[in-house]
């Protein structure tokens, strides 16, 4: 029950936050959002470019463990990804707050899970995350940033978002490594550096391990 409030709390809040006393929209947010997702981004400060281009890393950082943590909860998982790619920690704050801890991993991996467990993904997305940052920060006008920040909304909520993701990603953890025989605490504490801590804990984390137990039959199977 703590956990439910807590969690609950911290997206209402946020929530209330992003609505009514963030800066307002601007007029141009539609079209901006726009040329980022279509690649047009002639004139648009690359820091800005960057940090949306990472929003869409981190709802795949939280697949490779979500997906596996849904694995015998009541509620489904998927659809938590599948709206985090949309709305971020919006989603993922809900999804935190209905999941039961769960540090075993019941049944056979799917193929979706195969995917998203691997190794070869953490290291695809830490050298993408990395090109990005790097790319981003040597380009980029801090100035430019801290004035749209202070007066867009997308870009406001944008950068807290990132930031609440970052903070969230830790909660996860311990079941996640507990699910997989793992107890390595240095791992752990590192998950807690932003962004680079969650990727070099899914490049170095230990594979899955399946077990064969019974599973009750208001539980989810399909992630």
């Amino acid at each position: 029950m703590p956990r439910k409030i807590i969690f609950g709390s911290i997206w209402l809040g946020f929530l209330l936050y992003a609505t009514f006393f963030a800066p307002p929209d601007q007029p141009d947010t539609l079209e901006l959002i726009k040329n980022l997702s279509t690649g047009n981004l002639t004139g648009i400060n690359t820091l800005i470019i960057s940090l949306f281009n990472l929003m869409g890393i981190w709802p795949i950082i939280y697949t490779c463990v979500l997906l596996a943590d849904g694995r015998g909860q009541k509620i489904r998982a998927g659809i938590f990804v599948a709206l985090s790619y949309a709305v971020g920690a919006f989603a993922i704050l809900p999804y935190l707050a209905l999941r039961q801890p769960n540090r075993e991993f019941v049944g056979e991996k799917n193929l979706l899970i195969k995917i998203f467990d691997s190794r070869l993904l953490g290291i695809f997305l830490t050298l993408a995350s990395g090109f990005l940052v790097f790319w981003g920060i040597k380009n980029g006008d801090w100035a430019n940033f801290l004035q749209q920040w202070q007066t867009s909304k997308f870009i406001h909520v944008m950068s807290l978002d990132f930031c609440m993701l970052s903070l969230l990603f830790p909660t996860l953890v311990g079941d996640d490594m507990a699910r997989r025989g793992m107890n390595n605490q240095w791992l752990f504490l590192i998950t807690c550096i932003p962004l680079f801590g969650p990727l070099i804990y899914l490049c170095g984390r230990s594979p899955l391990l399946t077990s064969q137990l019974e599973i009750p039959h208001d539980v989810q199977l399909d992630t």
